[in-house]
């Protein structure tokens, strides 16, 4: 009996502890991991929101941390090793929680299990971009010209299961398409040879391709989202004519440590949605491309859920592996 009673009482001095954490949360400065190196879109979206939470948060510290490797698996592995506690948070991408539990063998970490989803930050298309060398103007007729010349057309991504990768694996998949993958390290080497012509399209982020697409020097057939773009208004979604329903979206948000309190979680999420519907934040947004995606926890979950499951299938049918 009096082992019964100590497990109640822990417990509930565990319960009444968790409200406490959430009111008495931060207590130092918060660091969010983008799994990334500097300079990407990930590093670009990221720190807008931290200066946005550090303001939520009456100026306490926000910093954002870059712990680059293995397409995101080494920044993401140290967050589900972090304490849950509301300090250390994982600047979560499409590639790192839906598209790497397929691709890569032994991941250290479950998207699901081992993280907390807590906020959707941003959703961001991607361009279908050609070198102005190839003989089309729209994406109706890449469609076309590609089931003309199967294995013909070479597309350049940023790597073996890139957000690139995916988003073109997915659209010849759609299209019923065949084209030659040309995998790079990383987004910089992979567009000087598509604006070289070296390789012939690609389907990237807007912020990698749009800038050349402006000035002339590749041509924009269409976008990944399935509705007409707000920050890309001038670029029609494929869906529209070329591929009716297709729609891949990359999205990033934050994601907690399992077991972090739903009070702490709540109060985190609130911070970000509100500064997510401030103006300037959706400015700085649409600067790259990105639309603001304000969503509740479980809803991004809904998101991260429904992507593995479309990623795995995916990977499996397109034979996609890490490098």
């Amino acid at each position: 009996m009096r082992h019964r009673r100590t497990l109640l009482l822990a417990g509930t001095a565990a319960a009444l502890s968790r409200p406490a954490l959430a009111q008495g949360w931060p207590t130092r400065p918060i660091n969010i991991v983008v799994p990334f190196p500097p300079g990407g879109s990930n590093d670009l979206l990221a720190r807008p929101l931290a200066q946005k939470l550090q303001q939520a948060l009456g100026g306490h510290p926000v910093v954002v941390d870059n712990r680059g490797g293995a397409g995101g698996t080494v920044g993401a592995a140290q967050v589900a090793r972090s304490a849950p506690d509301g300090h250390t948070l994982l600047w979560g991408h499409i590639g790192t929680l839906a598209v790497n539990p397929w691709i890569y063998p032994n991941i250290p970490y479950d998207s699901l299990r081992d993280f907390t989803p807590v906020a959707l930050v941003a959703t961001l298309p991607s361009v279908l971009v050609v070198h102005p060398s190839v003989p089309v103007r729209s994406a109706e007729e890449f469609v076309a010209l590609a089931k003309a010349q199967p294995g013909k057309l070479e597309y350049g991504t940023a790597g073996n299961g890139a957000a690139s990768h995916i988003t073109m694996a997915a659209f010849c998949d759609a299209a019923g398409i065949e084209l030659v993958h040309v995998p790079y390290r990383g987004n910089g080497s992979m567009l000087a040879d598509l604006l070289a012509g070296r390789v012939k399209c690609s389907f990237a982020g807007a912020p990698v391709v749009l800038p050349a697409a402006r000035e002339g020097r590749l041509l924009a057939l269409g976008m990944s989202a399935r509705e007409p773009s707000l920050v890309i208004p001038d670029v029609l979604p494929v869906a529209a004519r070329a591929v009716p329903g297709f729609e891949v979206l990359q999205w990033h948000g934050l994601m907690a440590p399992a077991a972090t309190p739903p009070e702490l979680v709540q109060r985190i999420n609130a911070a970000v949605n509100a500064g997510l519907g401030t103006s300037d934040m959706k400015e700085r947004l649409a600067m790259e491309g990105a639309d603001a995606a304000p969503r509740t926890p479980d809803e991004f979950r809904q998101v991260i859920t429904a992507d593995l499951e479309r990623f795995r299938y995916l990977v499996q049918r397109a034979g996609i592996r890490a490098d």
